[in-house]
C-alpha cells in the first residue's frame, strides 16, 4: 500500500485543516519560584530548564509549593509540557506526580482534549515549526508565539470522527515508542548480564593464591616504568599527520586496546613530544572522579604516538593485554585509591603508580587469561554496537511514520482563516 493510499484510508475522505494551538486550548507559563526557595533536598522536585524531562536538580517544600498551586494554575495528568528556552520544543507528558516548574522558561497548553488529544500533540511538537523569538540573551518562545503554531487537525467540524482518527495516529506512533522501548530494556538487560559475567571473570582470572605467581610493583626494574606525558593540547591536533592520543579521549573513545588514534598532531611537533611505542599503556593520571581516574588503553600500533600531559605511558616487559585488564580490576582500584590526591580534580602520578602491586603469571598464562578476556570484550562490545544500531534503527522507523501521519498531503489541508 501506498503511503498516500494509506492516508487516504486512514482519512476516509475528511478534510485536514491548519488550525493554531491557540484554537486547541490555552497556553501557560509555570510561575517563578526565588532560588532562595530551594534546596538540595526536600519534599517536591524543582526542574529548571536543564532538567527539565530528567531529573531535578532542586527540591521546594510542600508548603511553598501548595501556596503556588492555590495562586495559580497548574497542569493535569496527560498535559503536555514544553520547554520554551534552551532546546525549545523538548516536550513530557506530565504524569501527575507532585514537581514544580521553572517559570515561563517552561509552558504548557491546557487542554481539556475536546478537539485535540495531548498524545497526538505530544508526537506532533517533536516536528512543530515553532515561532522563536531571538531577541536578547537567548532565544526563547513566547506565549503569544506558541499560540500562533499551527498544527493539522484532521476533520475539525465533526470532533468525534476527528479524534478517531488522531487517536489511530497516536496508537500507530505509540506502538512504535513501545516497541523501541522494549527492544532497549531488552538488549540492555542482557548487556548489564554479560558485564557482571564479564567482570566476575576478569577478578577471577586475575586474581591468584598467595605464593602461587610473585607480586612485583609495576616500577620494578625487572617489570617497567611509568613515563610522563608531555604538553600536548587540543589545540595541537592537525586533520593529518601522527598519531596521538590526548587523556580526555581515554574515558570517551577507548576501550581495552588499540592500533589506531582518533586525533593527530604535526610532525614537528611530533619530534618534540613525549612518544608511546607498541605495548605501552596510555593511562589518563587526572579525572574528576575516582572511577575515571588511571583509566588505560594498550597501544598496539606499529608506529609511535603522542602522549598529553594529565596522562602517562607505562612502559612494560609483560603481555600489553594482561596489563591493560589488570588496569579495570577491583584489586588495581583498591591499590589507586590510597594515592588519589585532590578535590573537585582527582590525580594521581607516575611514582605513586610505581608502587602499585601487579601479579607477574608466566607469559603463557598471562596470553591465556588475555585470550578468554578478549572474548567476553568481543561479547559486549557487540551486544553494545547491538544496542546502540537497533535504538538508532528504531528511532528512524517512528521519525518515518511520525513525519509520515503528521504531515498529511498537501492537497488535503486547508488554512484556517
Amino acid at each position: 500500500m501506498s503511503n498516500l493510499s494509506f492516508m487516504e484510508k486512514l482519512l476516509d475522505g475528511a478534510d485536514v485543516e491548519q488550525k493554531t494551538l491557540g484554537w486547541v486550548g490555552e497556553v501557560r507559563m509555570c510561575k517563578r519560584i526565588m532560588k532562595n526557595q530551594t534546596s538540595d533536598v526536600g519534599e517536591i522536585p524543582f526542574f529548571k530548564i536543564g532538567t527539565f524531562g530528567k531529573e531535578p536538580n532542586a527540591f521546594i517544600s510542600r508548603d511553598v509549593f501548595e501556596e503556588y498551586i492555590e495562586k495559580y494554575s497548574y497542569p493535569t495528568i496527560g498535559e503536555i509540557l514544553i520547554s520554551a528556552s534552551g532546546t525549545i520544543g523538548r516536550a513530557v507528558i506530565f504524569d501527575g506526580k507532585e514537581a514544580y516548574f521553572q517559570d515561563s522558561n517552561i509552558v504548557w497548553l491546557e487542554n481539556n482534549e475536546s478537539k485535540v488529544l495531548n498524545k497526538y500533540l505530544f508526537h506532533f511538537y517533536k516536528i512543530a515549526k515553532w515561532h522563536v523569538s531571538n531577541g536578547g540573551v537567548i532565544s526563547r518562545l513566547y506565549n503569544d508565539n506558541i499560540k500562533k503554531t499551527s498544527i493539522p487537525i484532521p476533520c475539525p467540524d465533526n470532533p468525534k470522527k476527528s479524534l478517531e482518527i488522531q487517536a489511530e495516529i497516536v496508537r500507530i506512533l505509540d506502538t512504535f515508542t513501545e516497541l523501541t522501548t522494549e527492544l532497549t530494556t531488552e538488549l540492555t538487560t542482557e548487556l548489564n548480564a554479560r558485564k557482571k559475567q564479564y567482570n566476575y571473570y576478569r577478578e577471577q582470572l586475575l586474581s591468584f593464591e598467595e605464593g602461587e605467581v610473585e607480586l612485583l610493583p609495576m616500577g620494578h626494574s625487572e617489570v617497567g616504568e611509568f613515563i610522563r606525558g608531555g604538553g600536548l593540547q587540543k589545540k595541537d591536533f592537525t586533520e593529518t599527520g601522527v598519531g596521538c592520543i590526548h587523556y580526555g579521549q581515554i574515558y570517551t573513545h577507548y576501550g581495552t586496546y588499540t592500533d589506531t588514534t582518533i586525533s593527530y598532531v604535526s610532525q614537528e611537533f611530533f619530534k618534540k613530544a613525549r612518544k608511546a611505542t607498541y605495548g605501552d599503556l596510555v593511562i589518563a593520571t587526572t579525572s574528576e572522579n575516582d572511577e575515571d581516574l588511571c583509566k588505560a588503553v594498550a597501544w598496539l600500533g606499529r608506529e609511535d604516538i603522542a602522549v598529553s600531559s594529565d596522562a602517562c605511558f607505562y612502559r612494560h616487559k609483560l603481555n600489553p593485554k594482561y596489563v591493560s585488564y589488570f588496569f579495570q580490576t577491583e584489586q588495581f582500584h583498591k591499590q589507586k585509591r590510597q594515592y588519589i590526591t585532590g578535590a573537585k580534580v582527582r590525580r594521581v602520578n607516575a611514582d605513586n603508580l610505581a608502587k602499585i602491586l601487579i601479579p607477574i603469571p608466566s607469559p603463557e598464562e598471562q596470553a591465556r587469561i588475555v585470550s578468554i578476556l578478549d572474548k567476553f570484550d568481543a561479547l559486549t562490545s557487540s551486544i553494545t554496537e547491538g544496542l546502540s544500531r537497533e535504538i538508532e534503527l528504531r528511532q528512524k522507523q517512528y521519525e518515518y511514520y511520525r513525519d509520515l501521519l503528521l504531515s498529511f498531503p498537501k492537497s488535503d489541508i486547508e488554512v484556517a482563516a
